[in-house]
């Protein structure tokens, strides 16, 4: 099975330590010594013998003329998330070559992120450290007032992968999940432990609200100032999603008044000088939900299944559904 790995060489070296390089090497045959990030860069011989392509973070985009090159291609086995970057139209459109990814791979660690960030937002912990550090660790009578992980109310916004596995890790805790999302089914949401609302209720009725959206033109700016005033006083809103999907003026104004929490691990729209930095109740970090250090040796081996799938002639785990592009990453 005729393999070209396209992809950047440190990406490749993070993805495949030296036992999976070996079992990639005894399933398939690597057309070349090394990765690549140019088709072009390919003999051209060599690129017609190719049946299977491997990309991940940081691949070329696979148009008409490379498909042209590689008539014998059959399948795409992408080792990150979205492959929106790396398909193109003409790629879409031949049905004969599958597309693989390892989104679901890399969905566990965000929803482990979230899981952890909801049962903090329970305590209020980023409020109640923000008081603690300002009075310097001077002790005050003991304050029992806020939230808590007991019957409180979490609302999840979309049933995507990364959805889906927080409902089922909430699942044991005493917690009331709602799910808002407009192209899933009421019963498939009620079979996840949680209750199907709108989007306008979920924001009315949850202490926090964790965003799982796809960024695709149709949810772009969907989290406005309408929604955001629903939230009650002390809520905590999570984003590890994109930053698109939320309209960051009307954001702002809610975390710098100090009325609700945040925490927001994707925040492509901030600049070096904006007040969000210093607000002591919202929580930054850098893009760290999704696949870190040895998380991403989980989508190497979601990869490698498939390939050993492909080369039984078995079909692929994790196929993407060309029918459902225009509303998933």
């Amino acid at each position: 099975m005729r393999t070209l790995l396209a992809l950047p060489a440190p990406v490749a070296d993070r993805l495949l330590d030296a036992p999976r390089r070996r079992e990639l090497a005894a399933l398939c045959d690597p057309v070349t010594a090394e990765p690549v990030t140019a088709l072009t860069a390919v003999p051209a011989e060599v690129l017609a013998g190719v049946k299977v392509v491997v990309t991940g973070w940081g691949s070329p985009r696979i148009g008409a003329e490379d498909l042209a090159a590689m008539p014998d291609l059959r399948a795409l086995v992408h080792t990150a998330g979205t492959v929106r970057s790396i398909v193109s139209d003409a790629l879409w459109e031949r049905e004969d070559i599958v597309i693989t990814t390892a989104a679901q791979a890399n969905a566990v660690p965000v929803a482990e992120y979230t899981l952890a960030q909801i049962l903090l937002a329970g305590k209020q912990s980023l409020r109640r450290e923000a008081q603690h550090r300002a009075r310097h660790g001077v002790r005050r009578p003991w304050d029992q007032s806020g939230l808590g992980n007991h019957g409180a109310v979490v609302g999840l916004i979309g049933a995507s992968r990364i959805g889906r596995l927080v409902a089922e890790l909430l699942r044991p805790f005493d917690l009331t999940v709602l799910i808002s999302d407009p192209y899933v089914p009421d019963e498939e949401i009620r079979a996840l432990g949680a209750t199907p609302v709108t989007l306008p209720e979920l924001f009315s009725r949850s202490d926090v609200v964790s965003l799982h959206a796809p960024d695709v033109p149709s949810t772009r700016g969907m989290i406005d100032a309408s929604l955001l005033a629903r939230m009650h006083d002390g809520a905590t809103f999570l984003n590890t999603a994109r930053p698109a999907l939320v309209e960051l003026d009307a954001l702002r104004a809610e975390l710098v008044s100090g009325r609700l929490s945040a925490v927001l691990d994707v925040h492509d729209d901030l600049a070096p000088d904006d007040p969000l930095w210093d607000v002591p109740t919202v929580s930054i970090t850098p893009h760290i939900a999704g696949s870190l250090g040895n998380e991403i040796h989980r989508m190497a081996d979601h990869a490698l299944e498939e390939l050993r799938r492909l080369r039984d002639g078995e079909p692929p785990r994790h196929p993407v559904d060309r029918a459902a592009r225009a509303i998933t990453a």
